[in-house]
């Protein structure tokens, strides 16, 4: 699969428009996709055990989508086959009022991965220049008057590339997924959710309410990742209307990140090694003298 085509950095920050909603490649059935992503998930969770061992690297998973697109399902799946130890998952509700009182970032770095983990994100600080640029929610939140302006959100573009530059320079790896679904399957899936019973709790008035913005949230998605990709952190634009294909997209784009970082087990000296084999031969003695 050839996900170079999702990747936007600085050098290719195209717009929204340029990437579809559904898979350029439906020659592969949806056996073949789980197939791919099976593959991967194996790759990942034998690669994710070596990055726990060695202790070296974290690893930041964002996913950021309107809503219905698919972010827990592709969460549920993908990640499946690691090993919960060395994985947090975080999902940034609306935030709270002792996170409004610090910097919107705070939050965000209290959940970040220390070195040997994965984080996963469910939405983000992103959604500081989201859904408060959408509805200019800092014009009451509780700042200087000095920065309750649109000049706010271009400044917190410039924040969280410095920040995700920081978190490269000190071993975390940030990996942002944007699932790129259309209105025409959002209206499909909200119907769905109202239609089973087993659904109707991921459903809320709300969701309506903010799909009347559609295209205000396409334009702030559109400015927040040019605004924010680059090639130490970029941006994956993963089609979003067929499941089984944005999971095998994910599913490819993670193992070929942490089969770029190149994790190993530790390697152990040769006073470990002969410790070890007194170990060893300590309990091989203590099982023969059980034994006979």
């Amino acid at each position: 699969m050839d996900i170079s085509k999702y990747k936007v950095t600085e050098e290719n920050r195209a717009d929204l428009a340029c990437f579809g909603h559904c898979a350029p490649e439906l020659d592969l059935s949806k056996k073949e996709l789980r197939s791919l992503m099976a593959n991967n998930t194996k790759k990942i969770s034998e690669l994710q055990d070596k990055l726990y061992a060695e202790g070296k690297f974290g690893v930041l998973i964002i996913f950021q989508a309107m809503d219905a697109a698919g972010k827990d399902g592709a969460i549920k799946h993908v990640m499946s086959g690691v090993n919960p130890q060395g994985v947090n998952v975080i999902s940034f509700k609306q935030p709270s009022t002792r996170e409004l009182s610090h910097d919107y970032l705070w939050r965000a770095a209290l959940a970040l991965p220390p070195r040997g983990k994965i984080a996963i994100f469910n939405r983000s600080y992103y959604e500081d220049v989201l859904i408060v640029k959408v509805h200019k929610l800092y014009e009451k939140q509780l700042l200087p008057d000095r920065m309750k302006n649109e000049d706010i959100i271009n400044q917190r573009y410039k924040h969280i590339r410095d920040f995700e530059d920081y978190l490269w320079e000190n071993g975390i790896i940030t990996v942002k997924f944007f699932l790129h679904l259309s209105k025409e399957e959002q209206h499909r899936r909200f119907l769905k959710r109202l239609d089973r019973k087993d659904k109707n709790w991921k459903f809320s008035h709300g969701d309506i309410t903010e799909r009347e913005f559609w295209d205000e949230y396409q334009d702030a998605y559109k400015t927040a990742i040019q605004e924010t990709a680059t090639s130490r952190n970029p941006w994956y634009v993963v089609p979003a209307d067929k499941k089984a294909y944005t999971r095998a997209v994910i599913s490819e784009v993670l193992a070929d990140v942490m089969n770029a970082i190149d994790p190993r087990y530790p390697e152990v000296s040769e006073q470990q090694k002969a410790e070890l084999e007194e170990c060893k031969k300590q309990l091989i003695k203590e099982e023969e003298e059980r034994i006979g």
